[in-house]
């Protein structure tokens, strides 16, 4: 079981992303999400988050799992991860940003810019942001770190729904 979740916040092109204060990922563009709390199942984890983040309630039937996104590094002595989510927020529902709260600042940015090969303002998004989007698979990704660098990134189907991990 993982440590954490992570969810992008879709309304047509767009994407709310949270500018994080605090490590991980300090000053970098990342979905919403955090630490799952003890007995917490990911999917109420990841619900209690958005709303503490960006005070958007969800229902479960709106938060879609996208599969799992681990980290180690080049020894593997080091390994942890998140369970991905995808939630739409309906268009004719108002929420103006950027918005200051106790984590960061959120706001709304196009999916183009999130993407763009230039843009060093993001979380390794790049690397699976657009798969969870536009696949209906659910995938594990991989990370593999060597002194904060990115060496390794894998990507594969995963067989399994969010009940069974």
């Amino acid at each position: 079981m993982f440590t954490y979740t992570l969810c992008f916040i879709k309304r047509k092109d767009e994407i709310l992303l949270l500018n994080r204060e605090k490590p991980q990922w300090m000053g970098a563009w990342n979905g919403v999400g955090g630490k799952i709390e003890r007995e917490e199942e990911p999917l109420k984890n990841i619900i209690r988050e958005m709303k503490e983040e960006t005070g958007l309630l969800f229902k479960k039937e709106d938060v879609h799992y996208k599969g799992t996104l681990s980290w180690s590094d080049v020894g593997n002595t080091y390994y942890d991860g998140l369970y991905l989510f995808v939630a739409e927020l309906p268009e004719q529902i108002p929420y103006v940003t950027p918005i200051k709260t106790a984590e960061g600042i959120l706001d709304w940015k196009k999916i183009e810019w999130i993407l763009h090969h230039e843009n060093v303002g993001v979380a390794n998004l790049s690397y699976f942001l657009e798969t969870i989007l536009s696949d209906q698979e659910i995938y594990e990704h991989a990370f593999i770190y060597e002194e904060d660098q990115v060496v390794q990134f894998k990507k594969k189907l995963l067989n399994q729904s969010l009940e069974s991990v």
